[in-house]
């Protein structure tokens, strides 16, 4: 069984408020920025749709810092 709070790509977590119980009542950061469809199409099929990515591999870190002060 995968673990939903790695980052599918590099393993580091993923920051997903989802994957966590404590916060899965909360929206995820994901929710707020654009992730390039190019990035979820080079990860290998079985790793899709499987767990979110981290910010870092999601590319999205200016996005996060961009918007209301929020880092991950």
């Amino acid at each position: 069984m995968r673990d939903h709070t790695l980052c599918p790509a590099c393993g580091a977590s993923n920051a997903c408020t989802l994957a966590n119980p404590a916060t899965a009542d909360q929206p995820c950061w994901c929710f707020t920025v654009n992730i390039d469809p190019a990035i979820l199409e080079a990860l290998p099929t079985e790793l899709r749709n499987q767990a979110c990515l981290c910010p870092r591999c999601a590319q999205v870190d200016a996005q996060l810092k961009a918007d209301a002060g929020i880092i991950r």
